[in-house]
């Protein structure tokens, strides 16, 4: 541990400043980041590098079915659309979603990123068109 602390708090500090850089090396350095801290990541890159945002949130997804206790292909599709809205428009009713289907599947840990992104305004807004 250095002075700093531990990896996985510099990774808490880093995403609560909106830090992307330091968030990604203390992930690094953590190695494999439990299913919320990676949501919180992805949030994070949605909304300091928004054209990263697709692959973020794919592979996101593709964890949440892997983890996702009895998950089946409609609540797996739902959950994806979901995902990809979380930058646009309905961010709210995404959210809203996404914390119902991780509730339902025994990830409530992940409910908690997503209740700080919305209290915290860290669900991206999207880039409206020039």
């Amino acid at each position: 541990m250095t002075s700093q602390g531990s990896a996985h708090g510099r990774f808490q500090r880093a995403i609560k400043r909106g830090h992307l850089f330091h968030a990604e090396l203390a992930s690094r350095e953590i190695g494999h980041l439990p299913l919320a801290d990676a949501l919180a990541l992805a949030l994070l890159i949605a909304d300091a590098e928004p054209k990263r945002w697709p692959r973020a949130a794919a592979r996101w997804h593709a964890r949440f079915v892997l983890e996702a206790k009895g998950i089946g292909f409609d609540e797996s599709a739902l959950a994806l659309a979901a995902v990809g809205a979380l930058p646009g428009e309905h961010h709210e009713l995404a959210a809203q979603t996404l914390r119902h289907l991780v509730h339902s599947h025994g990830l409530a840990s992940v409910a908690d990123v997503l209740e700080r992104a919305c209290l915290n305004r860290r669900v991206p807004q999207p880039t409206l068109p020039e």
